[in-house]
């Protein structure tokens, strides 16, 4: 079966998107990278990813949001152990391409999902622990560079300050379970979690940053198994920050989204506000 949006259930709203098959499925969960124009960021990375062993681990799937740098080219992918690429032709930002990766993967049979960001900040050796603690029965891993174990280099102050201050906390009190770095993209989910019909992560509400908070948020108010896992996290000592949110109004946005989210704009009317156990 070829997993392209027409094989895809038509109550689920997904960007349109192509599809680049480059491997055969071989793992139980998949490494998902959302990417756009990363140039030598995501080929350092995957290179990287590729001498440490881990496209053996789990499949590694791209998630680009349109890309003309020439970093997706087939014959940089495919050496390094890239499975698939997947290329967004429909609307909308990061959590477009969120959804368009969920429903590929779903749609492939993966149990689970762990996400990294493709600017290389993160530190790709952290991966294994996220498979682990999925295969231990973990639906939502959240990576921290705040708890011990985690590493944390060069980090803007601004961020620092909105995440220990501000995003983590309130999430962490609209969840009911304690976050410290809410805003990092390094994170695991489960197929169980995803597919659970009281979450309804494929609408088309969630177009830039929002599905990232909107899974923190419902994970433990569904009653879904979550932890934090030490990971490392590092800004260039010098030069352009890699990030696509810059700016006063990039900021302002990600606010938006925040209190949105907590305060149950996203959630299902049908969703039992109170603790729940998954069916």
């Amino acid at each position: 079966m070829s997993c392209t949006p027409d094989s895809l259930p038509t109550t689920w709203q997904v960007p349109d998107y192509e599809v680049q098959v480059f491997h055969p499925k071989r793992t139980r969960y998949c490494i998902g990278i959302p990417i756009i124009n990363e140039g030598e960021r995501i080929r350092t990375q995957l290179a990287e990813m590729y001498e440490q062993g881990l496209p053996d681990q789990a499949d590694v799937i791209l998630a680009d949001g349109g890309s003309n740098d020439g970093s997706t080219a087939a014959d940089v992918l495919e050496p390094v152990g890239v499975r698939t690429l997947l290329t967004k032709r429909g609307p909308g930002k990061l959590s477009a391409q969120l959804r368009m990766l969920f429903a590929y993967g779903l749609c492939e049979g993966y149990d689970g999902f762990v996400l990294i960001d493709g600017n290389g900040k993160d530190g790709v050796e952290g991966i294994p622990q996220f498979l682990e603690a999925m295969s231990e029965g973990w639906d939502y891993i959240q990576g921290s560079r705040y708890i011990p174990g985690g590493v944390e280099r060069n980090t803007p102050l601004s961020r620092k300050l909105g995440v220990k201050f501000l995003h983590a906390p309130l999430l962490s009190i609209a969840s009911g379970t304690r976050y410290t770095d809410t805003t990092n993209g390094f994170r695991a989910v489960s197929k169980a979690f995803l597919e659970d019909a009281r979450l309804q992560p494929f609408r088309d509400v969630f177009d830039t940053y929002n599905l990232h908070y909107y899974l923190s948020l419902m994970a433990p108010k569904l009653g879904y198994q979550v932890k934090e896992v030490p990971v490392r996290r590092e800004y260039p000592d010098s030069g352009a920050i890699p990030s696509k949110i810059k700016g006063l109004s990039a900021n302002w946005h990600i606010m938006q989204l925040l209190f949105e989210t907590v305060i149950g704009r996203y959630t299902p009317k049908e969703v039992d506000k109170s603790s729940e156990t998954p069916s």
